[in-house]
């Protein structure tokens, strides 16, 4: 994803940064977005969000859809380790 730099007037490239394993475990739990949202009595374009990264859960959140979807809350996050 290129953005324009309003204050040099270049183009420069963002790259977005995986926090969370949300979407991966909801797919690996034959579970959808909706079945999140309606599960946390949240709306549907919360779930999404964090699905694409664009925002995150809270602490509390994340602690929830880990117990919905019956995993470590650990097994939501992406390691920052690197390999």
């Amino acid at each position: 994803m290129f953005r324009e730099c309003y204050i040099c007037s270049t183009s420069v490239y963002m790259s977005k940064t995986t926090y969370n394993r949300i979407k991966s475990v909801l797919a690996e739990k034959k579970k959808t977005n909706k079945d999140l949202a309606d599960a946390l009595k949240i709306a549907p374009e919360t779930v999404s969000s964090w699905c694409t990264n664009s925002a995150q859960p809270s602490i509390k959140k994340l602690f929830e859809i880990a117990v919905y979807l019956d995993v470590e809350a650990g097994d939501l996050l992406v390691s920052s380790k690197k390999a």
